[in-house]
């Protein structure tokens, strides 16, 4: 999905208001899903549970594809769920 620039600026607002803006951007970003990495998931996570841009963040990583890291309290696997959820509700909405 390509964004214009007027709507990629719209789509980042909540950024202002996100309660990881002032965290260190590795915590979002481990190296792997296993070992340390998990507890490191986890702590992003306890971030983004406090956040009042949790969803719109979601939203924004879904939308353009974020495929790595953990936003709006999703890991990059339950964002792939989340995707082939919403593909096979657009299909079954289709037929």
């Amino acid at each position: 999905m390509a964004l214009t620039a007027d709507a990629f600026s719209s789509n980042v607002d909540w950024r202002k208001d996100a309660r990881c803006r002032d965290t260190d951007p590795g915590l979002f970003f481990p190296i792997g899903t296993t070992g340390l990495a998990i507890e490191q998931i986890q702590n992003a996570k306890d971030v983004c549970e406090q956040c009042n841009a949790k969803a719109a963040c979601l939203e924004f990583a879904l939308s353009t594809n974020q495929d790595t890291g953990v936003w709006g309290g999703t890991s990059e696997e339950e964002r792939r769920v989340i995707r082939r959820a919403r593909r096979k509700q657009r299909a079954t909405a289709q037929a």
